[in-house]
């Protein structure tokens, strides 16, 4: 395994941890490795049941991932109105729904051709 590799398991790892520890419902890892000409290799898709859990989740995410690896996003937008927020940590995008709007972009359905994995919850 690359230093690249080894390091964006890690963040990988911390932004699970991250959504965990806020609850966060139905994660669903998105492998994009396999699908030639992504922007990324991982899609971190989950949802909250409100605008306030959604802004909890990906700011829960910010911190984690900021106190395991020390790392920032790249780029982070939709905090405005919490419908939908984007992580951008370079080969891994995280995407924090409301339940309505996760149902309406569908990103599983979308990348249906990438290899998908469902994320137990912690209870």
């Amino acid at each position: 395994m690359s230093i690249k590799e080894k390091a964006t398991k890690k963040i990988l790892e911390a932004v699970l941890e991250g959504i965990q520890r806020i609850k966060g419902k139905n994660i669903t890892l998105i492998d994009l490795n396999t699908i030639q000409h992504t922007e990324c290799g991982y899609f971190v898709v989950c949802h909250g049941t409100s605008n306030t859990q959604v802004d909890a989740i990906a700011h829960s995410v910010e911190d984690t991932v900021k106190e395991l690896t020390k790392e920032n996003p790249w780029h982070r937008d939709g905090y405005k109105n919490s419908l939908w927020i984007l992580l951008d940590y370079g080969d891994i995008m995280v995407h924090v729904f409301q339940e309505e709007a996760r149902t309406f972009y569908n990103l599983e359905g979308l990348w249906a051709d990438a290899k998908l994995t469902n994320i137990a919850e912690d209870n």
